[in-house]
């Protein structure tokens, strides 16, 4: 008969390996008879390595294999990180074959043991009345996070839930908050928070965490979090039924959306490149391990998860920073949620965040226990000290061999002082990588109801800084040039030299009834935006009281605006 290997991916979470190791001891006594044996291992991080399982095997006699990855979805760990493991074991063991089974969701004993741990959260409330928050771990593979979605609606199909929602720990959103707050919107008055995991982690402890923390922030809400799916007899049912499948040759698998088969929109990275070693963003300081069974990073058997960073020559990022690595983040104009996806992963790896004032702090609520936030808006300050102080923080905790994020607001390369961070790591020989943020500088303009250009009317932008007035002996701004110019002008820091802009503009050419818009806290629930004639637009701005962080917008796009959509709650 047939022997199976189980290939979980790997914890530092003693509870979850004592489950893993539990449950192969269950699979083992269920399948007395019908599999020839039965070995666990993991590919990473914990022990027993998946190298020590396969040896046991073949020290019994055994050449020929199912290879079974204890994952719920197909992602980067199953379908690229467990074989690549699995084909050192071949190398390791001339002779040996293997079969490798699917992931094991979705599936019908998957989902009973789903709503079994809701019900028992529910302790006799009704469902009708419940709405189920399923928090799968999210993943960069757009089919993972489709699968669990395919799972919520599994479901809520026949159970008579009011509803079931979808969302991600880690690298997707919705994120647990999000889809809380979706569910609150919906008109939930009481929640279950349904982990879509099989055994204790990092992530799993995380959702507890996130959902505690939206709780305590809503007390006219009863939200729940039911219980992992865990070390059960079902479990151990399905594992056995993947192992006769896998026996049998009747593998099905999923590769009409599959981004490792086919082009999908924005992943063309994935095509039938080679798998690489990569960190996750939930990895704790550590990096890479590189050892003789492993080369991935994550929870194996902890559900989906899993992506590739691959770097090219010439490259300058990456998805997930190695310890002693800065990076250089761009938060976006404000909003929590339009921070980039590489920026999210980053921050959600941090061990150090160096932020500023007007990045999107909302995001620190979000960080892993124990990172460190550094407030840069409370360096002490002083001719060039801020910024000295600034950059010498960030080498420090690097040289500390710490991952470190300096989260900035919009992109650090507009007026954001970016390079001087990066020239200041770069001199003392730390690695420094780069994220583009979505600037204010356009941003606000959209987020009020303005495109900065547009066919007919404007056919180029300038954005200046007006934190120097015109005339100021450091400027470096030809004012005379802007009057003339026809475009559209974009003014960032300019709040208090608004009204000596808009003369000298007028004075070299600009039309006096050129339309100016002000936009104030571009993209928060209290955003406010007016306009004015140029000539007009310091008496408005200052009867207005309009206050950093203020955009203003001249040019005749601004006659273009129409109702902008209220600001969407960022998470």
């Amino acid at each position: 008969m047939t022997a199976l290997v189980i290939v979980g991916h790997g914890t530092r979470s003693a509870a979850g390996v004592e489950q893993f190791v539990a449950f192969v001891e269950r699979v083992r006594r269920r399948a007395a008879g019908t599999v020839g044996d039965v070995e666990g291992g993991f590919i990473e991080l914990s022990r027993p390595p998946l190298t020590d399982a396969v040896g046991a095997l073949v020290d019994r006699g055994h050449r020929s294999l199912v290879a079974l990855p204890l994952v719920l979805t197909a992602a980067g760990h199953g379908k690229g990180d467990i074989p690549a493991a699995l084909a050192r074991e071949r190398e390791r063991h001339r002779g040996l074959s293997y079969v490798y089974g699917r992931p094991l969701g979705p599936h019908p004993l998957l989902h009973t043991a789903l709503e079994q741990r809701v019900d028992a959260a529910l302790a006799g409330d009704d469902r009708a009345g419940t709405w189920v928050a399923l928090i799968g771990r999210g993943s960069t593979d757009p089919d993972a996070n489709a699968e669990v979605a395919k799972v919520a609606r599994l479901l809520w199909e026949g159970r008579g839930y009011a509803g079931v929602e979808p969302g991600f720990v880690s690298l997707a959103e919705p994120s647990v908050p999000a889809v809380l707050e979706r569910l609150r919107r919906l008109g939930a008055r009481r929640i279950v928070v349904a982990p879509y995991f099989l055994f204790a982690g990092v992530l799993p402890d995380r959702i507890v965490a996130q959902s505690a923390a939206f709780a305590a922030a809503h007390p006219d809400l009863d939200v729940r979090v039911a219980d992992l799916i865990g070390d059960c007899d079902a479990l151990a049912d399905l594992v056995l039924e993947r192992h006769a499948e896998a026996r049998g040759g009747d593998i099905r698998m999923n590769c009409d959306t599959c981004a490792y088969r086919v082009l999908m929109p924005g992943f063309a990275d994935k095509v039938g490149r080679p798998q690489t070693p990569h960190d996750h963003p939930d990895d704790p300081v550590g990096g890479h391990h590189h050892d003789h069974h492993a080369h991935d990073h994550g929870h194996g058997g902890h559900g989906p998860g899993g992506h590739d960073h691959r770097h090219g020559p010439g490259e300058h990022h990456e998805r997930v920073p190695r310890p002693g690595q800065v990076a250089v983040v761009g938060g976006g104009p404000g909003p929590d949620d339009l921070i980039t996806v590489r920026g999210r992963a980053l921050l959600e790896a941090a061990d150090v965040v160096v932020v500023d004032r007007l990045a999107p702090r909302g995001l620190l609520a979000g960080l892993r226990p124990g990172v460190e936030v550094v407030d840069a808006a409370k360096v002490p300050r002083g001719p060039s000290m801020g910024q000295d102080a600034i950059n010498a923080a960030l080498v420090a905790h690097a040289r500390a061999g710490r991952r470190v994020v300096r989260l900035k607001g919009g992109d650090p390369y507009v007026f954001g002082r970016g390079h001087e961070e990066v020239q200041a790591c770069a001199a003392a020989g730390v690695e420094v990588t780069v994220v583009p943020g979505v600037s204010s500088a356009v941003a606000a303009a959209t987020l009020a109801g303005v495109p900065v250009t547009h066919r007919g009317v404007a056919h180029d932008v300038t954005v200046v800084s007006g934190h120097l007035p015109p005339g100021h002996a450091e400027s470096l701004v030809d004012w005379a040039a802007l009057g003339r110019a026809r475009g559209t002008l974009v003014l960032l820091m300019a709040v208090d030299t608004v009204d000596k802009i808009a003369a000298v503009l007028v004075e070299h050419g600009r039309a006096p009834d050129t339309p100016v818009l002000a936009v104030q806290d571009a993209g928060h629930p209290d955003q406010r935006a007016v306009t004015a004639r140029l000539d007009e637009i310091g008496a408005v701005s200052a009867r207005e009281r309009i206050a950093p962080p203020a955009v203003f917008v001249l040019g005749p796009v601004v006659d273009l605006r129409l109702p902008a959509e209220p600001p969407g709650p960022a998470h």
